[in-house]
């Protein structure tokens, strides 16, 4: 029979003693989970699970004061409110100093078609007359126009409208004594000019129209890159040589001066003041044309040494041009070789242009050469290079 052994019996108590705490375990962890809370901590209040409500409300505005009784005013001395004083600010660039110089130069387009001009640009205003200059005596029926803005006399009072316009400076008409004008003709030219320091090649004519009775007379220079100009005379003609009735000068824009004998004035189309009109005035072609008609036309009347003066009307002002006899030059031309007979215009003021002029005998007095000189150095030279007739 057989009997269990202390030995087995003392192994299996153990065992069923674990088993028995581990179900304990797990009872109680099963009673845990069961029993716990849905969050820890204390739990949120209704109050605090409602949601705010907006509430607005509207104040009405005051009503507005009454307003007091208007105060008696009394008479109070004012003071003069004192203005601040603004701290002046310091210029970032420094105030250039004027300082005197030469006038600019005209575009060399401004100067390679005008054989003969007044001093300084187009746009200057006509000098102080030279000390052998006197204007005539005002004619007090004539009209005067306004005063430029930059006329040198701007600054004075304008002349009542029965006052007459402003003279320019004369040194005497030359009378002409016999008059022998070309056929009509067509000049060409080179010309060389020399401008800021720069020197250009351009080409010139003059083309003049005699019709017995009246005339027309052009003069155009073209250039590369610096375009074209023309002036232009028209008017009528008679024993005196040339009388003008318009001249004009067109490059950008046309400007234009009107000879009106009827009305003795001469007027300008830039609003600048009329001249009084003086028999055998001329414009800066027609002076060419009536230079070499007087020389034509008598010329042991003309030796070396001796002067013709005119007055000539630019297309905004006018003025005496008196020209000396250099006597005779004979110039090598693109043309040929040609004996001629020089005369010039020196400077009389300080920014004055030296014009010359040759003409030659054996064409008629035509002018087969000018050059202008700048007071700066600038200078065009046109040189004659073809002739044609119709």
């Amino acid at each position: 029979m057989l009997s269990s052994s202390p030995s087995m019996t003392g192994q299996i108590v153990p065992w069923r003693t674990l088993g028995l705490l581990a179900a304990l375990v797990l009872l109680a962890h099963a009673l845990v989970l069961q029993t716990r809370p849905a969050r820890f901590g204390p739990a949120p209040g209704r109050a605090e699970l409602r949601v705010p409500v907006l509430v607005t409300r509207s104040i009405p505005p005051a009503p507005p004061a009454a307003s007091p009784p208007p105060a008696v005013a009394t008479p109070q001395v004012q003071q003069a409110a004192q203005p601040v004083a603004k701290p002046a600010r310091k210029p970032v660039f420094k105030p250039k100093v004027p300082v005197a110089q030469a006038p600019p130069a005209p575009p060399a387009i401004d100067s390679i078609a005008e054989s003969i001009q007044t001093a300084g640009s187009a746009d200057a205003q006509p000098a102080p007359a030279g000390p052998d200059s006197a204007p005539p005596a005002p004619s007090a029926t004539e009209a005067a126009p306004a005063l430029a803005a930059d006329s040198p006399t701007a600054a004075a009072a304008t002349p009542p409208a029965s006052a007459a316009p402003e003279a320019p400076p004369q040194s005497g008409q030359t009378p002409v004594t016999a008059m022998a004008l070309p056929a009509s003709v067509q000049l060409e030219y080179k010309m060389t000019g020399s401008a800021k320091g720069l020197t250009y090649y351009a080409q010139g004519e003059l083309v003049w129209q005699n019709s017995g009775g009246s005339y027309n007379a052009r003069m155009t220079a073209k250039a590369l890159f610096i375009g074209s100009r023309t002036l232009s005379s028209t008017g009528q003609l008679s024993d005196q040589g040339l009388a003008p009735s318009r001249f004009s000068d067109k490059s950008r824009s046309e400007v234009a001066a009107h000879f009106e004998p009827d009305k003795g004035q001469i007027s300008f189309s830039a609003n600048t003041p009329s001249v009084p009109w003086t028999p055998g005035a001329q414009d800066r072609v027609s002076v060419i044309l009536q230079l070499g008609g007087m020389l034509a036309g008598n010329p042991a009347g003309f030796p070396a040494g001796s002067s013709i003066s005119m007055l000539t009307v630019g297309p905004r002002d006018a003025d005496h041009w008196t020209f000396l006899v250099e006597g005779e030059e004979l110039l090598s031309l693109p043309f040929g070789d040609m004996a001629t007979l020089k005369l010039s215009r020196q400077p009389r003021r300080e920014y004055d242009q030296k014009v010359e002029i040759w003409y030659a005998p054996a064409l008629g007095y035509l002018p087969v050469r000018n050059k202008i000189t700048q007071a700066n150095g600038d200078f065009v030279d046109q040189q004659l290079s073809g002739l044609s007739r119709p």
